[in-house]
């Protein structure tokens, strides 16, 4: 297959690692940004182009779209009426996307939105014990997703990029990140209500702090998204009728306790890495296990779990909570 790869900043170049690592070596990569063009072509030997147009694109199997996300929509749109399979990177603005996702179901084109978590092996477990039913139906949950802004891209100024745009803010975009798993382990809520705003300077003027209330057909849940706590944390404390699941993401292994045993039992996952630069708990596996399913269902070997109907619909919760 031959790819394209629009975006060659932190994303982009990441898409290019998962594609090596699947085995694929014919891809190309287009930005703007002659210096990004540079370091991709150096770091990755892959050819670089500075300008795309539809025929162009068209030259393409498939296309893996790695910009901002109030872009999204251009390049979308270009794929749907040339037919071209599509991953997109977590969106966060829902503007133009039903039209779109009305057109890609029409002439059969895959648009795959970004679900990583979902191929997180600590949230594998986690979908594994609660859709087993063993111990009981899901009753509540907490949920803490923080972040420190400026940690993100340590190289650059946090408004060198679209996480200082209050549309495409960090924190704003890790919602429906969090969102496209949590859906896909307890179903969609039924209602929501939502907090946010800015609590301190991460160097933008954007909502760095969400708080949604999710109330379930059966079963509540909190979830808390914030840009401004200096140790990354990702944790979990979910409630079922014959049993509990804790996860911290910086801790090995899923923890369950087993009510009727009174005991506790470790999932353990095992070892991954992360690229240079980024948190150790940002592994690589998930995002190369992620491209590889948006490779098999562009090719018919199976179903992308998560369609563009689906990123709609987690969007709507965002805005929802945020009274829109």
């Amino acid at each position: 297959m031959r790819f394209l790869v629009i975006g060659l900043g932190s994303m982009g170049k990441r898409r290019i690692r998962c594609l090596k690592a699947l085995g694929h070596q014919d891809i190309t990569g287009f930005d703007t940004n002659e210096a990004r063009r540079r370091e991709a072509a150096q770091l990755y030997q892959v050819n670089t182009v500075a300008a795309l147009d539809r025929s162009s694109i068209a030259g393409y199997d498939a296309l893996v779209l790695s910009v901002p996300p109030d872009i999204h929509v251009q390049y979308m749109k270009q794929a749907v009426e040339l037919g071209k399979p599509a991953f997109i990177e977590a969106s966060v603005v829902r503007d133009g996307l039903r039209e779109l996702e009305s057109l890609a179901t029409r002439n059969g084109t895959l648009l795959a939105p970004s679900c990583t978590l979902r191929f997180h092996p600590a949230i594998k477990d986690i979908r594994s014990l609660v859709k087993s039913g063993t111990y009981g139906a899901f009753t509540n949950f907490s949920y803490h997703s923080g972040q420190y802004l400026p940690d993100w891209h340590p190289w650059e100024k946090v408004t060198d990029y679209y996480v200082s745009n209050r549309d495409t803010g960090g924190g704003r975009e890790i919602v429906p990140f969090e969102l496209t798993w949590i859906i896909d382990v307890l179903g969609f809520p039924q209602s929501v209500t939502g907090y946010h705003g800015g609590t301190m300077d991460v160097g933008a003027a954007i909502d760095d702090t969400y708080v949604l209330a999710l109330r379930f057909s059966r079963g509540y849940g909190t979830l808390l998204v914030d840009v401004v706590s200096r140790y990354a944390v990702r944790s979990l404390v979910l409630n079922m009728e014959r049993g509990q699941i804790v996860w911290r993401w910086d801790e090995p292994g899923v923890r369950l306790y087993e009510s009727e045993k009174q005991r506790w039992i470790t999932f353990g996952q095992k070892e991954a890495s992360a690229h240079a630069g980024y948190n150790k708990n940002i592994i690589e596996d998930m995002y190369i296990e992620e491209l590889a399913a948006f490779i098999n269902a562009s090719q018919g070997r199976g179903t992308y779990p998560h369609s563009l109907a689906d990123d709609i619909r987690v969007l709507d919760i965002l805005y929802v909570a945020e009274g829109r």
